[in-house]
C-alpha cells in the first residue's frame, strides 16, 4: 500500500481515495494501481485515458466489484506511476501493461480502456502474448484520429484536442517545468474556439488529475512520437480477441473547422473492417450524446454496457 510520504512526489500533489493504492515494480517503472472485487471473479483491467488517473474509474468500480475482479491502473506519467522523460510511447505503455498482467493479475484478463487507454486496449488485443487477453473494450478511442499521419480520416492536428495539448506543452511544460497554469487558462478562454473555451478550467489551480499528469505526454502526442512505431491500421489488422467499441460524441466545430470527439464515423467503420478482417468478433455501440468519458459521466450506463457484453463472451 502507498503512503503519502512517498519521496518520488511532493506531498501536496495527491489526495486519498476510496480504494487502497499499491505499487508494483515493472522494471523501468513502478506502476500504481487499485484492486476491487472477489479474487475468483473474471478479471477486468481498467486503463484510463491521457490526463486521467486510475480513480476516474471509482464510481464504475463500485457498480462492478460484485461481479468482477477489477484492476485500475495509472499509466506511466500519470497518477503515482513513474514519470519517464523521453520514453512516452504507446509500445512502452503496452509492454508496461503486459508485465502488469503477468506479475500482478497472473491470469487472462478482459481489458477495458478509455481514449488513449482504448488505443492501449487495441494494442493489447493485437500484440499481447497469446492467451493473456481474453477480450477488449475500446471506450471512445482516438483510433486513426490521434495519429500524426493517418490512413483514414482526420489526423491529430485536425482535431480540437490538439489545441489543448499545445497549450499543455507551451504553458505547463514537460514534468510541469513551466507550470504557468493561469497562462494556460487565459489562452483557452481568449484564443481557442468556443467549444474549448467553455471547458470548466479555473485559473486558481488545475484539476486534480492534471496535477498528477506529466504534460510531456501531450507534447509527444503532438509531435507524433507517441504512435510513431504503432500504425493503427497495421495494429487493428492483427487483433486476436473479441472487441466491443463504444463511440461517443463526434462532430465538426463550425468556428474552427476542427473535429470534436475521439474518432469519426468513417474511422469507426474502418476499425470494424480491420478487426473483422482479422477474423474477430466486433461490435460497435454508438452513444452520440455521450461525452468522452462514459465511465465517469454515466457510470451506471458504463457498468451495464460492460456487464452485458462480458455476459455474451464464450
Amino acid at each position: 500500500m502507498i503512503h503519502f510520504g512517498d519521496p518520488q512526489f511532493p506531498n501536496d500533489v495527491f489526495v486519498p481515495h476510496g480504494y487502497a493504492e499499491h505499487l508494483v515494480d515493472l522494471g523501468e517503472i513502478r506502476m500504481n494501481y487499485a484492486v476491487a472485487g472477489p479474487d475468483d471473479a473474471p478479471a477486468l483491467l481498467l486503463v484510463p485515458g491521457q490526463t486521467e488517473s486510475w480513480w476516474g474509474y471509482e464510481p464504475a468500480m463500485r457498480l462492478l466489484e460484485d461481479r468482477f475482479r477489477l484492476y485500475a491502473v495509472d499509466l506511466r506519467g500519470q497518477g503515482r506511476s513513474s514519470r519517464t522523460p523521453g520514453r512516452y510511447t504507446i509500445d512502452n505503455m503496452g509492454n508496461d501493461l503486459v508485465r502488469f498482467v503477468q506479475i500482478v493479475i497472473g491470469r487472462p484478463v478482459i481489458v477495458c480502456g478509455l481514449s488513449s487507454g482504448g488505443v492501449l486496449s487495441a494494442w493489447l488485443s493485437a500484440y499481447a502474448p497469446p492467451g493473456l487477453i481474453k477480450a477488449a473494450l475500446y471506450e471512445d478511442p482516438p483510433l486513426f484520429g490521434a495519429e500524426y499521419r493517418t490512413s483514414r480520416g482526420h489526423n491529430l492536428h485536425g482535431s480540437a484536442v490538439s489545441l489543448i495539448f499545445g497549450g499543455f506543452a507551451k504553458y505547463l511544460g514537460d514534468q510541469w517545468s513551466i507550470g504557468d497554469w493561469p497562462g494556460f487558462v487565459r489562452e483557452v478562454k481568449t484564443n481557442m474556439p468556443a467549444v474549448l473555451a467553455a471547458r470548466p478550467y479555473e485559473p486558481a489551480a488545475p484539476p486534480q488529475m492534471l496535477k498528477e499528469y506529466d504534460p510531456e505526454w501531450a507534447r509527444r502526442t503532438l509531435d507524433g512520437m507517441l504512435f510513431a512505431s504503432c500504425d493503427h491500421a497495421r495494429m487493428l489488422a492483427q487483433v486476436k480477441v473479441p472487441v466491443l467499441m463504444t463511440h461517443h460524441y463526434r462532430g465538426i466545430d463550425a468556428e474552427s473547422g476542427l473535429f470534436v470527439g475521439a474518432l469519426s464515423d468513417e474511422q469507426a467503420d474502418r476499425v470494424g473492417e480491420l478487426v473483422r478482417g482479422a477474423g474477430q468478433r466486433y461490435e460497435c455501440q454508438s452513444f452520440p450524446e455521450m461525452g468522452h468519458m462514459m465511465h465517469m459521466q454515466d457510470p451506471a450506463l458504463y457498468a451495464r454496457v460492460v456487464a452485458d457484453w462480458v455476459a455474451t463472451l464464450d
